[in-house]
Protein backbone atom coordinates (compact mmCIF):
# COMPACT_ATOMS: atom_id res chain seq x y z
CA UNK A 1 0.00 0.00 0.00
CA UNK A 2 2.84 2.36 0.86
CA UNK A 3 4.48 1.61 -2.49
CA UNK A 4 1.21 2.31 -4.30
CA UNK A 5 0.84 5.69 -2.55
CA UNK A 6 4.21 6.76 -3.95
CA UNK A 7 2.79 6.62 -7.47
CA UNK A 8 -0.83 7.69 -6.96
CA UNK A 9 -1.05 11.43 -6.37
CA UNK A 10 -3.64 12.22 -3.64
CA UNK A 11 -4.65 15.17 -5.79
CA UNK A 12 -5.73 12.72 -8.50
CA UNK A 13 -7.96 11.01 -5.93
CA UNK A 14 -9.55 14.40 -5.20
CA UNK A 15 -10.12 14.90 -8.94
CA UNK A 16 -11.83 11.52 -9.22
CA UNK A 17 -14.01 12.40 -6.23
CA UNK A 18 -14.90 15.73 -7.89
CA UNK A 19 -15.90 13.94 -11.10
CA UNK A 20 -18.03 11.51 -9.07
CA UNK A 21 -19.71 14.40 -7.25
CA UNK A 22 -20.45 16.12 -10.58
CA UNK A 23 -22.00 12.87 -11.83
CA UNK A 24 -24.32 12.65 -8.81
CA UNK A 25 -24.99 16.36 -8.24
CA UNK A 26 -24.16 18.39 -11.36
CA UNK A 27 -24.56 22.17 -11.27
CA UNK A 28 -27.86 23.19 -12.89
CA UNK A 29 -29.78 26.41 -13.47
CA UNK A 30 -28.68 29.27 -11.23
CA UNK A 31 -26.17 26.92 -9.61
CA UNK A 32 -24.49 26.48 -13.00
CA UNK A 33 -24.42 30.27 -13.47
CA UNK A 34 -22.77 30.77 -10.07
CA UNK A 35 -20.29 27.98 -10.78
CA UNK A 36 -19.43 29.51 -14.18
CA UNK A 37 -18.74 32.91 -12.57
CA UNK A 38 -16.60 31.27 -9.88
CA UNK A 39 -14.64 29.38 -12.56
CA UNK A 40 -13.94 32.61 -14.49
CA UNK A 41 -12.70 34.28 -11.29
CA UNK A 42 -10.63 31.21 -10.43
CA UNK A 43 -8.92 31.22 -13.84
CA UNK A 44 -7.94 34.87 -13.46
CA UNK A 45 -6.59 34.11 -9.98
CA UNK A 46 -4.64 31.06 -11.20
CA UNK A 47 -2.86 32.90 -13.99
CA UNK A 48 -2.12 35.88 -11.77
CA UNK A 49 -0.58 33.42 -9.32
CA UNK A 50 1.44 31.73 -12.09
CA UNK A 51 2.77 35.12 -13.15
CA UNK A 52 3.78 35.94 -9.57
CA UNK A 53 5.44 32.54 -9.06
CA UNK A 54 7.44 32.08 -12.26
CA UNK A 55 10.75 33.90 -12.34
CA UNK A 56 11.54 35.36 -15.75
CA UNK A 57 15.09 35.96 -14.49
CA UNK A 58 15.58 32.23 -13.85
CA UNK A 59 14.34 31.46 -17.34
CA UNK A 60 16.73 33.97 -18.90
CA UNK A 61 19.77 32.88 -16.85
CA UNK A 62 19.47 29.30 -18.05
CA UNK A 63 19.25 30.34 -21.70
CA UNK A 64 23.05 30.17 -21.97
CA UNK A 65 22.55 26.45 -22.64
CA UNK A 66 20.44 27.39 -25.64
CA UNK A 67 20.66 24.05 -27.48
CA UNK A 68 19.08 22.21 -24.56
CA UNK A 69 16.41 24.88 -24.07
CA UNK A 70 15.50 24.85 -27.77
CA UNK A 71 15.34 21.04 -27.72
CA UNK A 72 12.91 21.10 -24.78
CA UNK A 73 10.76 23.79 -26.41
CA UNK A 74 10.74 21.91 -29.72
CA UNK A 75 9.69 18.71 -27.95
CA UNK A 76 6.89 20.48 -26.11
CA UNK A 77 5.46 22.60 -28.92
CA UNK A 78 6.54 20.79 -32.12
CA UNK A 79 7.18 17.08 -31.52
CA UNK A 80 4.12 16.58 -29.32
CA UNK A 81 1.66 18.23 -31.77
CA UNK A 82 3.14 16.28 -34.71
CA UNK A 83 2.84 12.97 -32.85
CA UNK A 84 -0.63 13.95 -31.66
CA UNK A 85 -1.76 14.69 -35.21
CA UNK A 86 -0.39 11.37 -36.49
CA UNK A 87 -1.91 9.35 -33.66
CA UNK A 88 -5.23 11.20 -33.97
CA UNK A 89 -5.36 10.45 -37.70
CA UNK A 90 -4.65 6.78 -37.01
CA UNK A 91 -7.27 6.69 -34.23
CA UNK A 92 -10.03 8.45 -36.18
CA UNK A 93 -13.18 6.37 -35.98
CA UNK A 94 -11.86 4.33 -33.06
CA UNK A 95 -12.65 6.85 -30.32
CA UNK A 96 -15.11 9.80 -30.21
CA UNK A 97 -14.12 13.07 -31.86
CA UNK A 98 -14.21 15.04 -28.60
CA UNK A 99 -11.59 12.73 -27.08
CA UNK A 100 -9.41 13.25 -30.17
CA UNK A 101 -9.84 17.00 -29.72
CA UNK A 102 -8.70 16.56 -26.13
CA UNK A 103 -5.68 14.58 -27.31
CA UNK A 104 -4.63 17.38 -29.67
CA UNK A 105 -5.22 19.97 -26.94
CA UNK A 106 -3.04 17.95 -24.57
CA UNK A 107 -0.23 17.99 -27.13
CA UNK A 108 0.04 21.81 -27.29
CA UNK A 109 0.24 22.38 -23.52
CA UNK A 110 3.41 23.59 -21.75
CA UNK A 111 5.53 21.42 -19.49
CA UNK A 112 4.89 20.95 -15.80
CA UNK A 113 7.04 23.00 -13.43
CA UNK A 114 7.17 21.26 -10.05
CA UNK A 115 6.99 17.67 -11.32
CA UNK A 116 9.59 17.97 -14.08
CA UNK A 117 12.06 19.71 -11.75
CA UNK A 118 11.45 17.12 -9.02
CA UNK A 119 11.98 14.22 -11.44
CA UNK A 120 15.16 15.85 -12.77
CA UNK A 121 16.50 16.20 -9.24
CA UNK A 122 15.71 12.57 -8.33
CA UNK A 123 17.43 11.37 -11.53
CA UNK A 124 20.52 13.52 -10.79
CA UNK A 125 19.92 15.74 -13.80
CA UNK A 126 20.77 19.38 -14.48
CA UNK A 127 18.30 21.04 -12.09
CA UNK A 128 19.13 24.70 -12.99
CA UNK A 129 18.54 23.90 -16.67
CA UNK A 130 15.29 22.11 -15.78
CA UNK A 131 14.12 25.14 -13.80
CA UNK A 132 14.87 27.35 -16.79
CA UNK A 133 13.19 25.00 -19.29
CA UNK A 134 10.03 24.53 -17.23
CA UNK A 135 9.71 28.24 -16.46
CA UNK A 136 10.30 29.25 -20.08
CA UNK A 137 7.81 26.64 -21.29
CA UNK A 138 5.04 28.04 -19.10
CA UNK A 139 5.83 31.66 -19.97
CA UNK A 140 5.76 30.82 -23.68
CA UNK A 141 2.73 28.57 -23.23
CA UNK A 142 0.49 31.39 -22.00
CA UNK A 143 0.61 32.79 -25.56
CA UNK A 144 1.59 29.82 -27.73
CA UNK A 145 -0.79 27.18 -26.35
CA UNK A 146 -4.06 29.05 -27.09
CA UNK A 147 -2.76 30.08 -30.53
CA UNK A 148 -1.64 26.55 -31.43
CA UNK A 149 -4.87 25.05 -30.09
CA UNK A 150 -6.96 27.55 -32.04
CA UNK A 151 -5.02 26.94 -35.24
CA UNK A 152 -5.19 23.14 -34.97
CA UNK A 153 -8.89 23.17 -34.12
CA UNK A 154 -9.75 25.48 -37.00
CA UNK A 155 -7.67 23.31 -39.32
CA UNK A 156 -9.82 20.40 -38.17
CA UNK A 157 -12.99 22.32 -39.03
CA UNK A 158 -13.90 23.77 -35.62
CA UNK A 159 -14.85 27.43 -35.36
CA UNK A 160 -13.51 29.71 -32.63
CA UNK A 161 -15.25 33.06 -32.17
CA UNK A 162 -13.49 36.37 -31.61
CA UNK A 163 -14.90 36.25 -28.08
CA UNK A 164 -12.63 33.29 -27.32
CA UNK A 165 -9.52 35.28 -28.20
CA UNK A 166 -10.82 38.20 -26.11
CA UNK A 167 -11.22 35.83 -23.16
CA UNK A 168 -7.69 34.50 -23.71
CA UNK A 169 -6.31 38.02 -23.36
CA UNK A 170 -8.51 39.02 -20.40
CA UNK A 171 -8.49 35.78 -18.42
CA UNK A 172 -5.08 34.27 -19.22
CA UNK A 173 -2.58 36.75 -20.62
CA UNK A 174 -3.51 39.92 -18.71
CA UNK A 175 -3.49 38.41 -15.18
CA UNK A 176 -0.26 36.54 -15.97
CA UNK A 177 1.43 39.78 -17.08
CA UNK A 178 0.12 41.62 -14.01
CA UNK A 179 1.51 38.85 -11.80
CA UNK A 180 4.90 39.12 -13.52
CA UNK A 181 4.92 42.91 -13.10
CA UNK A 182 4.03 42.66 -9.40
CA UNK A 183 6.41 39.78 -8.70
CA UNK A 184 9.08 42.22 -7.48
CA UNK A 185 6.80 43.25 -4.60
CA UNK A 186 4.74 40.11 -3.91
CA UNK A 187 7.15 37.33 -4.98
CA UNK A 188 8.56 36.89 -1.47
CA UNK A 189 5.05 36.78 0.03
CA UNK A 190 3.99 34.17 -2.54
CA UNK A 191 7.02 32.03 -1.64
CA UNK A 192 6.35 32.32 2.11
CA UNK A 193 2.70 31.32 1.69
CA UNK A 194 3.30 28.54 -0.82
CA UNK A 195 1.24 25.90 1.03
CA UNK A 196 -1.78 28.17 1.47
CA UNK A 197 -1.69 29.29 -2.16
CA UNK A 198 -1.25 25.70 -3.35
CA UNK A 199 -4.49 24.80 -1.58
CA UNK A 200 -6.18 27.81 -3.22
CA UNK A 201 -5.00 27.07 -6.76
CA UNK A 202 -5.77 23.35 -6.46
CA UNK A 203 -9.22 24.25 -5.20
CA UNK A 204 -9.71 26.45 -8.27
CA UNK A 205 -8.70 23.58 -10.56
CA UNK A 206 -11.13 21.20 -8.81
CA UNK A 207 -13.86 23.79 -9.38
CA UNK A 208 -12.99 23.89 -13.10
CA UNK A 209 -13.25 20.08 -13.24
CA UNK A 210 -16.60 20.13 -11.44
CA UNK A 211 -18.01 22.76 -13.82
CA UNK A 212 -16.77 20.92 -16.93
CA UNK A 213 -18.11 17.52 -15.91
CA UNK A 214 -21.38 19.06 -14.68
CA UNK A 215 -22.00 20.51 -18.14
CA UNK A 216 -21.31 17.09 -19.62
CA UNK A 217 -23.80 15.40 -17.30
CA UNK A 218 -26.54 17.98 -17.93
CA UNK A 219 -26.10 17.82 -21.71
CA UNK A 220 -25.92 14.01 -21.74
CA UNK A 221 -22.59 13.93 -23.58
CA UNK A 222 -21.26 11.11 -21.38
CA UNK A 223 -23.81 8.73 -22.87
CA UNK A 224 -21.69 8.85 -26.04
CA UNK A 225 -18.74 7.16 -24.31
CA UNK A 226 -18.28 3.40 -24.01
CA UNK A 227 -15.79 1.59 -21.72
CA UNK A 228 -13.98 0.44 -24.86
CA UNK A 229 -13.42 4.11 -25.81
CA UNK A 230 -11.61 4.70 -22.52
CA UNK A 231 -9.53 1.55 -22.96
CA UNK A 232 -8.43 2.64 -26.44
CA UNK A 233 -7.71 6.15 -25.15
CA UNK A 234 -5.41 4.76 -22.43
CA UNK A 235 -3.50 2.75 -25.04
CA UNK A 236 -3.20 5.84 -27.26
CA UNK A 237 -1.93 7.98 -24.37
CA UNK A 238 0.57 5.29 -23.39
CA UNK A 239 1.80 5.16 -26.98
CA UNK A 240 2.17 8.95 -27.08
CA UNK A 241 4.18 9.09 -23.84
CA UNK A 242 6.37 6.15 -24.90
CA UNK A 243 7.15 7.75 -28.26
CA UNK A 244 8.18 11.04 -26.66
CA UNK A 245 10.39 9.36 -24.05
CA UNK A 246 12.10 7.16 -26.65
CA UNK A 247 12.58 9.99 -29.17
CA UNK A 248 14.01 12.39 -26.58
CA UNK A 249 16.42 9.70 -25.34
CA UNK A 250 17.55 8.95 -28.90
CA UNK A 251 17.85 12.65 -29.84
CA UNK A 252 19.83 13.45 -26.68
CA UNK A 253 22.47 10.86 -27.54
CA UNK A 254 22.52 10.68 -31.34
CA UNK A 255 21.55 14.20 -32.45
CA UNK A 256 22.48 16.66 -29.69
CA UNK A 257 25.04 14.50 -27.84
CA UNK A 258 23.97 15.92 -24.50
CA UNK A 259 25.57 14.88 -21.23
CA UNK A 260 23.62 12.47 -19.00
CA UNK A 261 22.32 15.29 -16.71
CA UNK A 262 21.10 17.26 -19.75
CA UNK A 263 19.48 14.16 -21.23
CA UNK A 264 17.43 13.90 -18.05
CA UNK A 265 16.22 17.49 -18.51
CA UNK A 266 15.11 16.88 -22.10
CA UNK A 267 13.27 13.69 -21.13
CA UNK A 268 11.41 14.96 -18.09
CA UNK A 269 10.77 18.58 -19.12
CA UNK A 270 9.93 17.54 -22.67
CA UNK A 271 7.60 14.62 -21.89
CA UNK A 272 5.38 16.12 -19.18
CA UNK A 273 2.28 18.26 -19.71
CA UNK A 274 0.85 20.78 -17.26
CA UNK A 275 -2.55 19.95 -15.80
CA UNK A 276 -2.52 23.21 -13.84
CA UNK A 277 -2.23 25.31 -17.02
CA UNK A 278 -4.25 23.00 -19.25
CA UNK A 279 -7.54 22.91 -17.34
CA UNK A 280 -8.08 26.68 -17.12
CA UNK A 281 -7.00 27.18 -20.75
CA UNK A 282 -9.49 24.49 -21.82
CA UNK A 283 -12.22 26.22 -19.83
CA UNK A 284 -11.57 29.44 -21.77
CA UNK A 285 -11.18 27.84 -25.21
CA UNK A 286 -14.06 25.38 -25.15
CA UNK A 287 -17.71 25.71 -24.19
CA UNK A 288 -20.70 23.42 -23.86
CA UNK A 289 -21.09 19.96 -22.42
CA UNK A 290 -18.16 18.50 -24.34
CA UNK A 291 -15.51 20.18 -22.18
CA UNK A 292 -15.50 17.25 -19.76
CA UNK A 293 -14.56 14.87 -22.56
CA UNK A 294 -11.94 17.26 -23.95
CA UNK A 295 -10.07 17.49 -20.64
CA UNK A 296 -10.31 13.74 -19.92
CA UNK A 297 -7.18 12.82 -21.96
CA UNK A 298 -5.19 15.44 -20.04
CA UNK A 299 -6.35 14.13 -16.66
CA UNK A 300 -5.47 10.54 -17.60
CA UNK A 301 -2.13 11.53 -19.15
CA UNK A 302 -1.25 13.50 -16.03
CA UNK A 303 -1.48 10.44 -13.78
CA UNK A 304 0.28 8.29 -16.39
CA UNK A 305 3.23 10.69 -16.68
CA UNK A 306 3.58 10.87 -12.89
CA UNK A 307 3.77 7.09 -12.54
CA UNK A 308 6.09 6.45 -15.51
CA UNK A 309 8.43 9.40 -14.86
CA UNK A 310 8.65 8.58 -11.14
CA UNK A 311 9.77 5.03 -11.99
CA UNK A 312 12.30 6.25 -14.58
CA UNK A 313 13.66 8.99 -12.32
CA UNK A 314 14.11 6.61 -9.39
CA UNK A 315 15.81 4.05 -11.66
CA UNK A 316 18.28 6.62 -12.98
CA UNK A 317 18.88 8.07 -9.53
CA UNK A 318 19.88 4.66 -8.15
CA UNK A 319 22.40 3.95 -10.92
CA UNK A 320 26.14 4.58 -10.48
CA UNK A 321 27.17 7.87 -12.11
CA UNK A 322 29.38 6.07 -14.64
CA UNK A 323 26.47 3.95 -15.83
CA UNK A 324 24.08 6.84 -16.52
CA UNK A 325 25.47 7.57 -19.96
CA UNK A 326 24.75 3.98 -20.98
CA UNK A 327 21.31 3.69 -19.30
Amino acid sequence: MARLSRFIDPYIVMMIATVAFAAVMPARGIGADITSFAVDAGIVFLFFLYGARISTADALIGMSHWRLQLAVAATTFVLFPVLGALISAASAGLIPKLLLTGLMFLCVLPSTVQSSIAFTSIARGNVPAALCAASASNIIGVVVTPLLAGWLLQAAGAQLSLGVFRDIVLQLLAPFVVGQLLRKWIGAWVTRNKKLLTIADRGSILLIIYAAFSRGMVSGVWSQIEPSDLAILLVVLGLLLSCVLLITKWASRSVFRFSAPDEVVLQFCGSTKSLASGLPIASVLFSGGGVGLIILPLMLFHQMQLIVCAILARHRGEQPQAALAEA
